[in-house]
């Protein structure tokens, strides 16, 4: 099992989750965030002077699968979030060592579904 977190930028939010569903991934979690990467956030000119805005609006997936989904999840986000420009934002892959439905207390895999 695998926990799959994707920082990409907001306005590739329904292309990410089109290629999702595609994908046969049904189950994210979607936040809001802040943050930056290389871009160091947004640079405007002031009264002559640069001011730099240190953070940027961001979306951050959260999406457990099991092994057999990942790199189709890796693909779908991929294809969904990518302009080719720098801010397309980045993909982690985490070792999931549990996974409990609540409702039926299943475990695992059988849990992620």
């Amino acid at each position: 099992m695998k926990l799959v977190i994707a920082i990409i930028q907001p306005h590739k939010l329904e292309e990410v989750k089109d290629q999702l569903y595609r994908a046969e991934v049904n189950l994210i979690t979607v936040s809001e965030v802040l943050g930056h990467g290389r871009q160091k956030g947004v640079t405007e000119v002031y009264r002559g002077h640069k001011e730099t805005g240190n953070l940027l609006r961001k979306i951050r997936l959260e999406i457990a699968v099991n092994d057999n989904y990942l790199e189709p999840t890796i693909k779908a986000i991929t294809k969904g979030a990518k302009t080719g420009e720098t801010g397309d934002g980045k993909i982690f892959v985490l070792d999931l060592k549990e996974c409990v439905r609540i409702r039926t207390e299943e475990r695992g895999s059988l849990a992620i579904g």
